[in-house]
């Protein structure tokens, strides 16, 4: 866990280069909240989701993670750079049905998974992008205020400015 510290309790916002922007919280060791802020699945977030987390070298960290929708999600964080590469794996029907999965998650587990049965799965939308980090901040680990409510327009501007704090 010591080679994770400098990783842990990261509050990241980052923009895809077809413009998605997402925003993530580095929980603790093994946790991850997040927020999607534009793009095909806009307004979405989690929170608690389990994930995968390690170090590969100086600066550069995995977060891997599968979703109840189906999704498979591995991003790089490269943070020297402020450069991130994810590695998005969407099922066919959340690609073609995405307004289901637009909600606060943790409040709809079950029609997640009722949808990852009703509809078919592959083949799969692939998001395969590097990305830049627009925000980093530090806020300490297991700190819910970080992401408590759903995004808003304007709200990664709001953090960035610091209008946010948590």
């Amino acid at each position: 866990m010591k080679k994770l510290n400098e990783f842990l309790g990261n509050h990241i916002i980052y923009t895809y280069e077809n413009g998605w922007e997402y925003e993530i919280y580095i929980k603790n060791s093994h946790t991850i909240d997040y927020r999607i802020h534009s793009g095909m699945v806009k307004g979405r977030w989690v929170r608690n989701q389990e994930a995968h987390i390690v170090k590969l070298l100086e600066g550069v960290y995995k977060v891997s993670w599968t979703e109840p929708t189906g999704t498979d999600v591995s991003l790089n964080f490269m943070l020297n750079e402020k450069r991130t590469h994810g590695a998005c794996f969407f099922p066919k029907w959340v690609h073609e049905h995405p307004e289901i999965t637009v909600c606060y998650q943790n409040d709809y587990i079950d029609l997640m998974k009722e949808s990852r049965e009703k509809y078919e799965t592959y083949p799969k939308y692939v998001l395969d992008e590097f990305s830049d980090i627009t925000f980093i901040k530090n806020v300490g680990v297991d700190n819910e205020k970080v992401i408590s409510k759903a995004p808003y327009e304007g709200m990664t501007d709001d953090i960035r400015a610091e209008k946010l704090t948590f």
